[in-house]
C-alpha cells in the first residue's frame, strides 16, 4: 500500500478508538481449542508480515485485508485460502461479533488470478478443498458456507469480477466514489463463475445487472448505489472505512444472539432461491473453461488484443 494511503487507513481506524496492528508471524489465523471447549481466536497478521491476507482487531470488530497490491491484489489459491481460515477464524471466535473485508493498495481487488487457478480449474477441483475443514468459502457457494456473524465489504479502486463476486457475499456494502466495479467475464471469453449470476441479479434486478455482466461495461460507486448495491457511497477510501467501522460498531453493541437470529432468519428467506443455482456455477465454470473460446480470451489479454470468438 502506497505510504499516503496506509496512513489514511491507520489515521481511519485510529479516530474510532486506536486500532492496533501487531508484527506477529506470516500465518494468517491461529485456532486454539482449550479442553473440550471451543474457543477460535482470531490471531492479528499485520503488513509487516507480508501475509497476503492481514488481520487486525479493533475491540470486538476485526478488519481482515487483502494484500497483494503489487498485483492489484489478484486472488490466487493461497489468498484465497488464507481468506476462507481468516472468515472462519472470524465467525468462531467468541470475542468479535463483526468483521470488515477491505483490500490495501489502490484497489480493493482485480478478481481472479487466472493463471494462478489454471491448475485447480483445469482439474475440476473446486477452490476451496473439501478437506479444509477450517475454512469459509468467500464465495459462500454453499447454504453451509455462509457466516453467521455480520460481514461488511468496504470497497475502493477497482473492484472486478470475482473481487465483486466476494463483494456480494457480504451482508452490508460501504464503496469509495472513485470504486470501478466490473463484472466482464464475458469479454474475456469466461462467465461470472462466483455467484454474481445469482446475487447480482437479485440485488441489482434483471435488467440491471443483464446490462453490465452482458456487455462487461464497468460502473460506478453512484451507479451501484442506484442499483442498491451499496449501502453507503463515501468521498475516500479512508471515509469509506471509517464509514465501515461505525457501522460493524454499532451491530457489535447490538445484542449478539439477535443479530445471528436475524441473519438466519433472513437467509431461510434466500436459501431455496439461490442454493441450486451456486451449486452448478463450478461445473459451468469448469465446462467454458475447455473451450477454445476461453483459450482465446486468455491470449488476447497477454498479446494486448481483441479477442476473436468462435463459440466453440
Amino acid at each position: 500500500m502506497p505510504d499516503i494511503q496506509r496512513r489514511d487507513f491507520l489515521k481511519a481506524s485510529a479516530l474510532l478508538g486506536g486500532f492496533s496492528v501487531l508484527p506477529v508471524s506470516a500465518a494468517t489465523v491461529e485456532l486454539k481449542s482449550p479442553g473440550n471447549v471451543r474457543s477460535t481466536s482470531l490471531t492479528e497478521v499485520s503488513l509487516a508480515s507480508g501475509a497476503k491476507v492481514t488481520i487486525e482487531r479493533r475491540d470486538t470488530v476485526a478488519l481482515i485485508g487483502i494484500n497483494r497490491p503489487e498485483i492489484q491484489n489478484r486472488i490466487d489459491p493461497e489468498t484465497y485460502l488464507a481468506l476462507a481460515k481468516a472468515l472462519f477464524a472470524f465467525d468462531n471466535d467468541n470475542s468479535l461479533r463483526a468483521a470488515i473485508l477491505f483490500g490495501h493498495g489502490d484497489n480493493f481487488s482485480r478478481g481472479i488470478d487466472v493463471a494462478g487457478f489454471a491448475p485447480l480449474i483445469a482439474s475440476g477441483q473446486p477452490f476451496l478443498a473439501k478437506s479444509e475443514r477450517e475454512a469459509q468459502d468467500p464465495l459462500e457457494k454453499a447454504s453451509s458456507a455462509r457466516l453467521s456473524k455480520p460481514l461488511i465489504a468496504v470497497v475502493h479502486g477497482d473492484t472486478w469480477n470475482m473481487a465483486h463476486e466476494i463483494f456480494l457475499a457480504a451482508d452490508i456494502r460501504v464503496a469509495a466514489a472513485n470504486t470501478n466495479f466490473g463484472q466482464d467475464e464475458n469479454t474475456h471469453g469466461r462467465f461470472p463463475g462466483g455467484g454474481s449470476t445469482v446475487r447480482f441479479v437479485r440485488e441489482a434486478g434483471w435488467g440491471n445487472a443483464m446490462r453490465y455482466m452482458l456487455t462487461g461495461d464497468h460502473w460506478s460507486a453512484d451507479e451501484a448505489y442506484r442499483m442498491g448495491l451499496v449501502q453507503a457511497v463515501a468521498r475516500t477510501p479512508a471515509d469509506a472505512l471509517s464509514t465501515g467501522l461505525a457501522i460493524a460498531s454499532k451491530i457489535a453493541a447490538c445484542a449478539p444472539l439477535g443479530v445471528g437470529a436475524t441473519l438466519e432468519s433472513a437467509h431461510l428467506a434466500i436459501v431455496p432461491y439461490e442454493t441450486p443455482a451456486l451449486s452448478q456455477i463450478d461445473a459451468q465454470f469448469g465446462r467454458l473453461f475447455h473451450t477454445r473460446d476461453f483459450e482465446e480470451g486468455r491470449q488476447a489479454d497477454n498479446q494486448g488484443r481483441k479477442p476473436k470468438f468462435e463459440g466453440y
